[in-house]
């Protein structure tokens, strides 16, 4: 089984299980290091998570994936909080978040830069909308490798 096969059929299982405990699916990892193979599932709420809410939701979980068994291999569950930078995957990542500074790296340079850091302004249909240094800077989707909350202090 691919790892996005894995990582779909994990974000089908556990979100479902996420909403019962009154979390959010923020994202499911799902990668080998050195000879370990390692699920990764982040979650946030408004306030934070808890250790309380992880492991709610990582006990449901492993009961469900040892009953399915659609994972051939050995692997560690790990169920975690998705942290002060976390990463923005859907739309509504960017609308619940606009007004935030975000980090984005694109694929291919855009103005000569792959990594900018601004406001969010929200999402549009040319794309994300950052303000940068007192300018608008549209980032078509597509070109998005990444993006994510900035921690400030």
């Amino acid at each position: 089984m691919t790892k996005n096969k894995v990582v779909n059929l994990v974000e089908e299982l556990v979100a479902p299980i996420a909403s019962r405990n009154g979390v959010e699916l923020v994202d499911v990892e799902y990668t080998k290091e050195g000879s370990q193979w390692y699920l990764r599932v982040f979650l946030d709420k408004p306030g934070g998570i808890n250790l309380d809410d992880c492991q709610a939701v990582s006990q449901e979980l492993s009961e469900l994936l040892d009953k399915k068994d659609p994972i051939p291999q050995a692997y560690t569950l790990e169920v975690s909080s998705s942290g002060l930078d976390r990463p923005l995957k859907k739309p509504s990542d960017y609308e619940r978040f606009r007004g935030h500074k975000i980090e984005l790296t694109t694929y291919a340079p855009l103005d000569g830069k792959k990594k900018f850091s601004g406001r969010l302004k929200g999402l549009e249909e040319k794309g994300i909308v950052l303000h940068i240094d007192g300018a608008e800077y549209v980032i078509p989707v597509e070109q998005v490798a990444s993006a994510r909350l900035a921690v400030e202090f």
